[in-house]
C-alpha cells in the first residue's frame, strides 16, 4: 500500500506573511479580507500574520523572496490583480509576477502562494474577489495552510 502525504487545514502556530498590491485596490482589498478571514477560521493568530503592502503586482516577487528566505515565516501569500488593457503591459506584469513568485518559492524552499488575479475585465476580477466566483484570497490562504502542513509532514 502506498504512503500518502496530505496537508490538513489547521493553521495554529503558523507564522504567515501576506503581500498585497495596492494597484486595483478595489479588488486587492477584498482579496486581503478573504485571506484574513480564512486564516482566522483555520486557527492562525492575528499576531502571527504580517501584511505588507506594495505598489503593484510586479513589486510582489522581490518582497516575497525577502520574506520567504528570512526563515521567519512558514509561508508567504501573494495577492494582486492585473486586468488586461489595450496594451501589452498586462502580459509583462502578469508574467513577471508569476515567474518571480515561483522563483521565490523555489529559492526559499517554502510555500509562496500565487494569489494574483490575471483577468480580462474588472468584472472578472471582482467576481473572483468575493463575487460569484468566490474569493481567491481566501483560497490562497487555505492553500498556504495546507502547503505548510505538507512541508512539515515531509521534513
Amino acid at each position: 500500500m502506498p504512503t500518502f502525504v496530505e496537508g490538513h487545514l489547521n493553521g495554529a502556530g503558523m507564522r504567515l506573511a501576506i503581500i498585497v498590491a495596492r494597484f486595483n485596490s478595489i479588488v486587492t482589498d477584498r482579496l486581503l479580507a478573504g485571506a484574513l478571514d480564512a486564516l482566522k477560521r483555520y486557527g492562525v493568530g492575528d499576531d502571527d500574520i504580517l501584511v505588507v503592502r506594495v505598489p503593484g503586482s510586479l513589486e510582489i516577487p522581490v518582497v516575497a523572496r525577502q520574506l520567504a528566505t528570512s526563515g521567519s515565516y512558514d509561508a508567504v501569500i501573494c495577492l494582486g490583480a492585473v486586468v488586461r488593457g489595450a496594451t501589452p503591459h498586462f502580459d509583462y506584469v502578469a508574467a513577471g509576477a508569476a515567474n518571480g513568485i515561483a522563483a521565490s518559492a523555489l529559492e526559499a524552499g517554502r510555500p509562496v502562494i500565487f494569489g494574483v488575479l490575471t483577468c480580462d475585465t474588472m468584472e472578472q476580477a471582482l467576481d473572483r474577489a468575493g463575487g460569484k466566483a468566490g474569493n481567491k484570497g481566501f483560497d490562497a490562504a487555505v492553500t498556504a495552510i495546507e502547503m505548510v502542513n505538507v512541508m512539515r509532514a515531509l521534513s
